[in-house]
């Protein structure tokens, strides 16, 4: 729980004298993020890939005070860019005690809350609302309504008495509700179109209408949203009025490079076993040729959830493997990957055509993301005494029920393996399943580059000559 401070006024008299004026949201933003890069400090904690490209971007729009939408395929991040956002609001900011729209308490906006600053004065009660308490988030889905989003008239208000036309009757919706704060509309174009026709005084005039009623609040809110290009033009769209009231529309993307995908695994993914940096490559690698294999619907991508949950089985794999084996602790080797293909294949579209062949397309792709990371991880090491031993009679066989020091027993011991583990970042004293998953990762190239032979069965995988 976040505790007030002490130290803060609670009542308008002392909150004016110790100079708390008050401040629009987007002044706010604007003021605090220009201290952040003036600071030199990371505005954005846990946004990986976007420093060169989308934030400078997002910046600029909120330096200008714009209201955003943010537009990319699914798992590029929007969501968790948005509620970054929050992290720019003063960390403290004070609120009429027991108002129901957080007004401050030097610039009321709703009669109820004029009329009682009128009457108590300096005397007014202040509270204090954390900044994680000013950042509100909806997903639009079709039944959505406006009095979801603006309000719509109590009839318990309306039975003790009040008139229809007065305001104090209206029982405001999540928009007036967010007042000095950020909304964060999810999948705007699934919001029906008569719905976001009820935004448009909002971001503009900044009032609302309910029933027929214009209420004159001077709302202060940053609205942002996120739409998926697919939805944007076909399932759904934004309308043209309230597309022109976003200051920016803003193109996001997945991961530019290998090391960002590795970035993004680490960070989100919660890993119950050891998986070490080369099979997080293979994974990232997987992901890549994944976006761009044309057998893929590349119109619905293949999110950076893809490769968190790959590397979760992977993970899940070795902590199987190792109850089994009695292995201590589980490190993932190359052998889970199998896990992958056919566990995740339901997470991505494919074309049409591609019915029944979508797991030989995954392991295809996988093959390829493993020889590319071994080509990476041992260019210039000289494998040949390794195949050479193989060929000689030190078949190796792995699986599920093969423990690491089985792996390793069955090869001679060879000045190469050393240099395998190093150049897999493990050291000769590691336990042996960190070693025994960099020799399967030198194995399974020999075999991707035709110069082992694997046969496998339900269990077992064994290279030989």
């Amino acid at each position: 729980m976040t505790v007030v401070p002490d130290s803060l006024p609670r009542t308008a008299g002392e909150l004016r004298a110790a100079g708390y004026t008050p401040r629009p949201i987007a002044q706010e933003i604007h003021d605090n993020l220009l201290t952040a890069l003036r600071e030199g400090r990371d505005a954005w904690p846990g946004i990986v890939g976007f420093s060169r490209t989308v934030l400078p971007q997002l910046e600029r729009a909120l330096l200008a005070g714009h209201d955003v939408v943010l537009l990319g395929e699914r798992g590029q991040g929007k969501t968790r860019l948005l509620r970054t956002l929050a992290g720019l609001l003063d960390e403290w900011t004070p609120v009429i005690e027991g108002s129901e729209l957080g007004e401050h308490p030097l610039d009321p906006i709703t009669p109820a809350s004029i009329r009682r600053a009128a009457e108590l004065g300096d005397d007014l009660p202040v509270a204090w609302r954390h900044r994680s308490e000013r950042y509100t988030e909806k997903l639009a889905t079709p039944d959505t309504s406006v009095g979801d989003l603006i309000g719509d008239v109590d009839p318990v208000k309306v039975a003790e008495g009040r008139s229809l036309g007065d305001p104090e009757t209206i029982h405001f919706g999540l928009v007036p509700r967010a007042h000095r704060g950020i909304v964060a509309i999810n999948e705007l174009p699934d919001l029906a179109e008569r719905i976001q026709v009820a935004l448009l005084n909002v971001m503009e005039e900044r009032d609302i209408q309910v029933r027929g009623y214009t209420l004159r609040l001077p709302l202060d809110v940053l609205l942002v949203a996120t739409a998926n290009p697919e939805d944007y033009t076909n399932r759904g769209r934004i309308i043209t009025p309230l597309k022109d009231r976003f200051g920016a529309e803003i193109r996001t993307h997945y991961p530019l490079d290998v090391e960002a995908e590795v970035a993004v695994v680490k960070q989100e993914a919660h890993l119950v076993a050891e998986v070490g940096e080369p099979l997080l490559e293979v994974l990232a690698r997987f992901v890549r040729n994944l976006r761009e294999s044309p057998v893929i619907d590349q119109r619905s991508g293949v999110s950076a959830r893809f490769a968190v949950a790959a590397a979760e089985t992977v993970a899940a794999a070795a902590l199987r493997r190792a109850a089994l084996t009695g292995e201590d602790p589980a490190v993932a080797r190359p052998v889970d990957l199998e896990a992958v293909p056919a566990v995740l294949r339901g997470k991505i579209e494919f074309e049409p055509g591609e019915e029944g062949r979508e797991v030989e397309h995954l392991v295809h792709l996988m093959r390829r993301a493993v020889a590319e990371t071994a080509r990476e991880r041992f260019a210039g090491l000289d494998l040949r005494p390794l195949s050479d031993a193989v060929a000689d009679g030190h078949l190796v066989a792995t699986g599920e029920r093969v423990p690491a020091r089985d792996v390793l027993a069955a090869l001679p011991e060879l000045p190469v393996l050393h240099e395998v583990a190093q150049r897999a970042g493990v050291s000769s004293d590691e336990p042996a399943g960190r070693i025994a998953a960099a020799v399967e990762l030198a194995l399974e190239s020999l075999f991707l580059a035709r110069r082992l032979a694997k046969d496998s069965d339900e269990n077992t995988t064994v290279y030989g000559q």
